[in-house]
């Protein structure tokens, strides 16, 4: 099944809400950039490297000094 395009009107609105919810859009921007990196370009190194820097971000959240 063909994807249909945009309309102006949707293509408007997609902007306005943007515009008016910037912090969530970066969010959202960046999150997909790190999911694409692991998921096709991280090497074992890169991963390893993130899992510890995940762990140390998780343990922050908690408000663990662990």
């Amino acid at each position: 099944m063909a994807k249909q395009p945009y309309t102006e009107a949707r293509k408007r609105a997609n902007k306005k809400w943007d515009q008016a919810h910037k912090e969530r859009t970066r969010y959202i921007s960046r999150r997909s950039q790190a999911r694409g990196f692991i998921r096709n370009y991280a090497t074992e190194a890169d991963l390893a490297e993130l899992q510890v820097l995940i762990k140390e971000r998780l343990q922050a959240l908690k408000g663990g000094s662990n």
